[in-house]
């Protein structure tokens, strides 16, 4: 009540900051804040629903894991889009209130884009027409930083740019605020290309497996003359397949180069893939 107290015009840092620690001491404390700040963010006051948002944003950055858990589900997501919807509060709420609701999934579907609820209730909003457009996140606010980072996150191995992004955070002046934002999207940037590339390779590599396995399995009975008519075609696209994942291995080694390991796990599937085309051709061609 304290940290959204509506007669304040300033926001109560100390309150804001014992209100964090609560969550953080109490084992149901982040499961039950959502639900209390959902009340305080459908305020008709004002005032009160704008601190509460200040409060929600002071907990993303430093409540962890599972408070992002809770405001990832929907039924913390419907009470934000009840201030923004005209069939609930959207009539009567204020345009900052809203702006800022707006503003702050917006700024979560940027942050924990694996958190799919979250970007589906964004797109949903659009879909609606009752968010436009995306909002301009302002180039002073610090946003909180995506948690947990997979490992061997730039955050962690560029030790340069972590170095300089700390020093800017330290400062004071808005125009080094404006740099550590820019610099903090560029590393989420980064970070996101090489996590697709980790998932193409994965991905790739797990299909080929698959995809050699069942082959192999199904030239077996073709060996034996035990195959259908729709398993030779099973086969025959299998086969088409596989060709195809051979152009997309190689270049998935290129881009690999830095990372001995998983260039060994590109190099074996490699391998497989060959030999499982080379089987193929000489089986079928026996035949």
């Amino acid at each position: 009540d304290k940290a959204t107290d509506p007669s304040v015009a300033e926001e109560s840092w100390d309150c804001v900051q014992r209100f964090c620690e609560q969550v953080n001491a109490d084992a149901d404390g982040p499961s039950l804040a959502p639900r209390l700040l959902a009340h305080k963010i459908q305020s008709p006051q004002e005032m009160e629903a704008l601190h509460a948002l200040t409060v929600l944003e002071t907990c993303v950055n430093n409540c962890g894991k599972r408070f992002h858990n809770e405001i990832a589900k929907f039924r913390f997501l419907n009470e934000l889009i009840k201030v923004l919807s005209p069939k609930y509060h959207g009539a009567w709420s204020s345009e900052k209130v809203k702006s800022r609701v707006t503003e702050i999934i917006f700024s979560w579907t940027v942050w924990f884009p694996e958190e799919v609820k979250i970007r589906d209730a964004y797109q949903m909003l659009k879909k609606q027409g009752i968010v436009k457009e995306d909002p301009k996140l302002p180039e002073d606010k610090i946003l909180p930083p995506p948690s947990p980072r997979p490992q061997n996150s730039i955050f962690d191995t560029d030790e340069e740019k972590s170095k300089l992004l700390a020093r800017l955070l330290k400062s004071n002046h808005s125009e080094d605020l404006q740099a550590a934002n820019r610099l903090i999207k560029s590393m989420i940037k980064e970070e996101q290309e090489k996590s697709a590339k980790v998932s193409r390779r994965v991905n790739t590599i797990s299909e080929v497996s698959e995809n050699v396995k069942l082959m192999g399995e199904l030239l077996d009975s073709y060996k034996r003359q035990e195959l259908s008519p729709s398993d030779r075609d099973t086969l025959q696209n299998l086969f088409e397949r596989c060709e195809k994942l051979r152009p997309l291995l190689f270049r998935l080694a290129s881009e690999t180069v830095d990372d001995d390991e998983a260039l060994a796990e590109i190099l074996q599937a490699n391998d497989e893939l060959t030999q499982a085309l080379g089987q193929y051709k000489q089986i079928v061609a026996g035949h």
